[in-house]
């Protein structure tokens, strides 16, 4: 007798390739959506403007913020992955199903952003100067916050730090560009209600196991 290898199927195997790869698109473009869409009148896109007004130098306040990002969101998306074995599957989607909620409620409220500095020309450099207020400022963020619960939801944390990073640049490179003239073109308020309804829509779903 000799021993035969079990095979997985190929329809099996085509099967699990998709749903893995369409877990990812997903996770990925809804990173980037809800991200972009929170960073509207965000105190962080706030820095943005401010950053752009003062040293007027779009090149190294763009590679700034996108530092900063991938620096403070790999490091959320690794909280949002650990939490993920602290807990079990139903205190998880609890954990998660309210915290989605909370964070539409949060959507609602406007950010405000102090400005303490003058016009002088930063120690450390535009660029430093970028990386450090940026990834200071998006401590606690909501921004961050959601992708700490975006990373706990998808368990994907390469893909929910890539989207919620192309979701902040989408957010912050035209404005550091174009300047005030963009914010005021767009219906902040209507961006943060809609937000609001994609963070509950994610928390009932949590709540109901579904996705």
């Amino acid at each position: 007798m000799h021993s035969q290898r079990s095979v997985a199927p190929v329809p099996e195997k085509c099967a699990a390739r998709f749903f893995m790869m369409r877990c990812i698109v997903e996770a990925f473009l809804i990173s980037t959506g809800i991200v972009a869409l929170a960073e509207m009148g965000d105190k962080t896109q706030l820095l943005s403007l401010l950053l752009a007004a003062r040293f007027r130098k779009p090149w190294p306040i763009v590679l700034g913020i996108l530092v900063a990002t991938v620096a403070n969101h790999a490091l959320a998306g690794a909280v949002g992955s650990w939490v993920t074995t602290l807990l079990g599957p139903t205190a998880l989607r609890w954990v998660l199903g309210l915290s989605f909620i909370a964070m539409a409620v949060w959507m609602l409220i406007p950010d405000k952003l102090d400005d303490e500095g003058g016009d002088e020309a930063p120690r450390m450099g535009v660029f430093m100067t970028t990386v450090v207020a940026f990834f200071l400022a998006e401590m606690g963020d909501k921004t961050q916050i959601a992708t700490v619960m975006l990373a706990a939801q998808y368990q994907a944390w390469a893909w929910v730090v890539a989207g919620t990073t192309l979701g902040m640049l989408l957010a912050n490179a035209p404005v550091v560009w174009l300047g005030d003239a963009i914010t005021r073109r767009v219906p902040i308020r209507l961006v943060h209600l809609v937000s609001a309804v994609i963070f509950a829509v994610l928390g009932a779903l949590a709540l109901l196991g579904w996705g």
